[in-house]
């Protein structure tokens, strides 16, 4: 079986805690598109490509896409990573993204996410049209030749078939509570 949550499966469902001090599950989000990302506030690969999946936000905010940040990482394993430097980050960046810490990691499991950031995009009904990277350069933008994001949007949101809905996502693992910060689980290897 997968790891890592495959096209046309259902959003798995979260309660989570966000950085604005609410708390948000599945259900509060009803735009027509969700991209559920997993993420964090000290990879290189994440800083490099924040400001990139912001333009996509905005790009996309008035075709229905939604955007939902979550942190999964261990703050034991990797304490820059930890709730108070979630909200601190969430207000240096004012991103245009929700921010939700899975602290049992579970969602992370859910998903089958593999690194940070990956990214899920759902259709209206909350099914899996894409799971992957979201450029082909994440830590250095001005290399990026795709922005798999960008198009997988584009062509959801005009009623597209998805053309590639696939591919590896690009950064770092996820630090999981009481491993090696490089560990990953045994299955995770159905996209790495």
């Amino acid at each position: 079986m997968a790891y890592t949550l495959q096209t046309g499966k259902k959003a798995p469902d979260f309660k989570l805690p966000a950085t604005d001090g609410k708390t948000y599950k599945l259900s509060d989000f009803t735009d027509p598109s969700l991209v559920v990302f997993f993420t964090c506030n000290h990879c290189p690969y994440v800083i490099g490509s924040d400001e990139v999946t912001r333009k996509s936000a905005e790009k996309f905010a008035d075709k229905g896409v939604r955007l939902v940040g979550i942190n999964s990482n261990s703050a034991r394993t990797y304490p820059a990573d930890s709730f108070d430097n979630m909200k601190k980050r969430m207000k240096q960046y004012s991103f245009p993204w929700l921010y939700l810490y899975d602290e049992s990691q579970e969602i992370a499991r859910a998903y089958g996410a593999l690194s940070t950031p990956h990214f899920f995009v759902f259709n209206e009904s909350r099914e899996l049209v894409y799971t992957g990277r979201g450029t082909d350069s994440p830590s250095d933008a001005s290399g990026i030749t795709v922005n798999d994001l960008d198009r997988v949007l584009d062509e959801l949101t005009s009623g597209r078939e998805i053309s590639i809905p696939v591919t590896n996502p690009i950064g770092c693992s996820i630090k999981w509570e009481g491993r090696d910060s490089h560990w990953m689980p045994g299955e995770a290897t159905d996209l790495v």
